[in-house]
């Protein structure tokens, strides 16, 4: 490693302060120096300006008006916080929006006023832009915070089990350093704008009292980043063209579905995902007809629709995905205290994964009318798919590579709705941007792992690479179960490496052997040139499974990168860390 008497002279630290760094670094060894490298890291972390933000004329109090914040991983947390920022501004509040990224330990010690917007990834997890400052508020040096003043509006999905896990956990860290309540925590369910909108009206009215007309108007706002386009109306696509990428004894079906993409529909990128409006198997509305007695050809009147109760139960409403309020209604209007105690006990994640509501009511049978089921059943949400396909590379089309829940009598609504589709047939769906997994500059190398269909991704990027003539190389892991039955794209693979356009493919078929191989183990044994890869600049694209394969894979990086640079365990997390921070690391899981 180059000493630091090397260091170019255009550094901004100065003579005296390179002959300090310079006197610093005589005579460590590696290990120490990584150590350097991370605590310098951390400190750039609490100190730096955000530079997502255009310095606009300022007045020194920092602590002045309100600060907006928002951690996002699909948008509708950046959506919904420029929306209050935008409210903020126009009921003559003097406000400011920021992304969680850009802000630090230091600023966040001088604001006064503080609502921050978060979404959830996966179960329970913070988006990727929030993660440094969450560890940062965690850590033991966060700094009390006894003048500030916050709410936090979490966004989450009822049918995890750690439903709206990190606001909570955002909530009372901010409340444990000494910050103040405004209002209660909004958790919001997959129909945002129930919880949002009072939450929005409730937050504004505190902050307006709390700030008063003495702060108003007083200093020019930071200018924030540019808004995010606005979530566009759902766009009706043509199924083209289906197949299976499986074999028929595998014991998954995976499909190939191929749709128009109209030329005057918004653009996607390599990375953005496809969110569909599906519609519940017709096995799963008979079934929960004949078990609650009810007649699918009753009309229903709702928040102003009249609809048969059929229709109601096909396209809007949730019946494959559990949620503990409504568990815990059933469980009540039914006197089940066997299913109170399943829902409120250590076991509910699995209690929810291994059943749908038609498991429930066989067990736990309730009668309700069919006005009271509409009323109590969440809106069916939209599925995201990640979007297989290069633009460039197909034109006019999109591509989605898609495993079909089907385990007994348990059936998923979108991936099943998919899997029905005829050639000519529509389907509504909508983009899902995902700024934060883009493929870096055309030099850069990358590094994709993704087991199973965690690959769809990563078949957009290296066909948008090979269509720019990128330089940079191109290094892909793929696990499964078979390679015979399973090996999703394996032609395509095969194609791209005779090309040059996949540099080298690593794989893992996890039970074609005695001994269980996965990509976490492929990436051990390549320690050394995944190291060489990192050390040359290198990104790492992770996608696929949140429960099991992104732990295992990210504890098999760290493990490479400690056994490569010769590393202690805090100092490869140093390393690590580094590369979240500089923007090496994109982990697009669910």
């Amino acid at each position: 490693m180059p000493q630091a008497a090397t260091i170019a002279e255009t550094t901004p630290l100065g003579e005296a302060r390179e002959r300090l760094l310079s006197e610093l670094s005589q005579g460590l060894d590696r290990e120490s120096l990584w150590w350097l490298a991370g605590y310098f890291t951390a400190l750039a972390r609490e100190t730096r300006a955000p530079a997502a933000l255009e310095a606009a004329p300022v007045a020194s109090k920092a602590t002045q008006g309100l600060l907006v914040v928002y951690g996002s991983q699909t948008g509708n947390a950046q959506r919904l916080a420029e929306a209050l920022h935008q409210r903020a501004l126009a009921q003559g509040l003097q406000a400011r929006l920021q992304r969680a990224s850009e802000l630090s330990l230091k600023q966040l010690s001088r604001e006064r006023a503080l609502l921050w917007v978060i979404s959830t990834q996966g179960d329970g997890d913070p988006p990727e832009d929030s993660r440094s400052i969450l560890e940062a508020l965690a850590s033991p040096r966060a700094p009390r915070l006894a003048n500030l003043s916050y709410g936090v509006l979490a966004l989450g999905d009822a049918s995890y089990p750690k439903f709206c896990a990190i606001g909570r956990a955002l909530d009372a860290r901010l409340s444990e350093l000494g910050a103040e309540r405004l209002l209660e925590r909004g958790d919001c369910d997959i129909d945002i704008e129930t919880v949002a909108e009072p939450w929005r009206e409730q937050a504004l009215t505190r902050v307006d009292k709390l700030l008063g007309e003495a702060e108003r108007n007083k200093i020019t706002p930071l200018r924030a980043l540019a808004s995010s386009a606005p979530v566009s109306g759902p766009i009706e696509i043509e199924l083209l063209a289906s197949g299976r990428l499986s074999l028929p004894d595998a014991s998954r079906d995976v499909r190939h579905l191929e749709f128009s993409w109209p030329a005057t529909a918004p653009a996607y990128e390599p990375g953005d995902a496809l969110a569909i409006y599906a519609e519940n198997p017709p096995e799963v509305v008979a079934r929960f007809l004949t078990l609650t007695g009810l007649d699918g050809a009753e009309l229903v009147e709702w928040k102003g629709r009249r609809a048969a109760l059929q229709q109601w139960l096909s396209q809007d409403l949730e019946l494959t995905r559990l949620a503990r309020p409504l568990l815990e209604a059933i469980a009540s209007a039914g006197a089940h205290p066997d299913l109170a105690a399943a829902v409120a006990g250590e076991a509910y994640a699995g209690f929810i994964t291994e059943r749908q509501l038609v498991d429930v009511l066989q067990r736990w049978p309730v009668r309700w009318t069919a006005q009271e089921w509409v009323s109590r059943l969440r809106p069916l949400a939209t599925r995201s798919y990640s979007i297989a396909s290069s633009r460039a590379a197909v034109g006019e089309e999109l591509h989605l590579c898609v495993a079909v829940r089907r385990d007994g009598d348990r059936l998923g609504a979108a991936s099943n709705h998919l899997a029905r589709l005829s050639p000519g047939a529509t389907l509504r769906s909508r983009i899902e941007s995902n700024p934060r997994f883009r493929l870096p500059a055309d030099d850069r190398d990358i590094l994709m792992i993704g087991p199973g269909t965690g690959v769809a991704p990563f078949r957009a990027f290296v066909q948008e690479r090979a269509e720019r003539g990128a330089r940079g190389r191109n290094w892909l892991f793929f696990g499964a179960q078979h390679q015979r039955s399973q090996f999703l794209y394996q032609l395509e693979w095969q194609q791209a490496l005779k090309r040059g356009q996949l540099s080298r493919m690593s794989v893992a078929f996890s039970r074609d052997q005695a001994e269980r191989i996965y990509v976490q183990d492929r990436i051990r044994e390549a320690a050394r040139e995944v190291y060489a890869w990192l050390e040359q600049g290198a990104h790492i694209y992770l996608c696929g499974d949140a429960s099991q394969m992104a732990p295992a894979v990210e504890a098999a990086l760290r493990e490479a990168i400690a056994s490569s640079a010769r590393l202690d365990r805090d100092a490869a997390h140093a390393y690590f860390a580094a590369l979240e921070a500089g923007g090496r690391f994109h982990c697009d899981v669910y």
